[in-house]
């Protein structure tokens, strides 16, 4: 059995507005690294509201370890783009612990988590440093460790590089598959980046263009890692999914030249 299941899932915000999702089914492996493209708009972040518990399905089935989703849940973290979730007030270390600290762990435990979180992204030594003194990636590093102090079986990641120069985007994409690798969490990785989910994932989502937008195809990765962004297998596997993708982009642009 699947560990999430997306069964014929629909989405509108009202009884009366638009579909926006018609039809989705995923299912998705305890441990797998998913990411999901297609053309903006499409409802790829809906996708993953719905999972995270903020929005609910309209219809259909929608379930994580047999359970179904009703609501937020502390077995499924999301990370956002923007790192404004940090608390400027606090130190690094301080905002890592803080969830640990909401639920009551002991001060001595908390602060240990808190400290090998961010030693599993690379930030040991940065914890005494408030997010006003920290890069744009060292942000994103401490949104993770809080993430995976909590020991969630799931992340939920809403383009969390998007915002990042080229070459830290490039290195915490490396970082972020050792992590997967060594803590077995299941991840639903939003990307507008085809490179980006090739380099990343184990399969990769392709959405139509909406509205009543669905899975249109999914593309298994086979390959090895570490992954070569200059190999001939990826760039042969980037132009099949640019060619899936580029479909869809098209509608969007003829709808809305339609429209002027």
């Amino acid at each position: 059995m699947a560990y999430i299941t997306f069964g014929g899932v629909d989405f509108r915000y009202g009884l009366d507005d638009p579909l926006i999702i018609r039809n989705f089914n995923l299912e998705l492996e305890r441990g797998e690294l998913f990411t999901l493209v297609g053309p903006s708009g499409c409802g790829k972040t809906t996708v993953l509201h719905m999972l995270a518990g903020f929005e609910s399905p309209s219809a259909g089935v929608l379930q994580v370890d047999a359970r179904p989703v009703r609501g937020p849940q502390r077995d499924r973290i999301v990370i956002f783009q923007e790192p404004d979730s940090l608390y400027p007030w606090l130190t690094g270390l301080e905002n890592v612990e803080f969830p640990l600290r909401v639920m009551g762990v002991p001060r001595a435990e908390r602060r240990s988590r808190a400290e090998e979180a961010l030693r599993l992204v690379g930030l040991h030594g940065h914890g005494e440093k408030h997010p006003g003194h920290l890069s744009g990636g060292m942000k994103q590093r401490i949104q993770l460790a809080r993430a995976l102090v909590l020991d969630a079986p799931v992340l939920l990641m809403d383009e969390p590089f998007a915002a990042l120069d080229a070459q830290t985007r490039q290195i915490l994409q490396e970082e972020l598959v050792q992590i997967a690798a060594r803590t077995q969490r299941t991840i639903l990785f939003i990307t507008h980046d085809i490179q980006e989910a090739i380099f990343l994932a184990d399969r990769i989502g392709v959405m139509t263009a909406g509205p009543e937008a669905t899975l249109k195809t999914i593309v298994d990765v086979p390959l090895p890692r570490p992954r070569m962004r200059g190999s001939a297998a990826f760039g042969l596997l980037y132009e099949e999914i640019n060619q899936v993708l580029s479909v869809e982009v098209r509608r969007v642009l003829r709808r809305e030249d339609s429209l002027l």
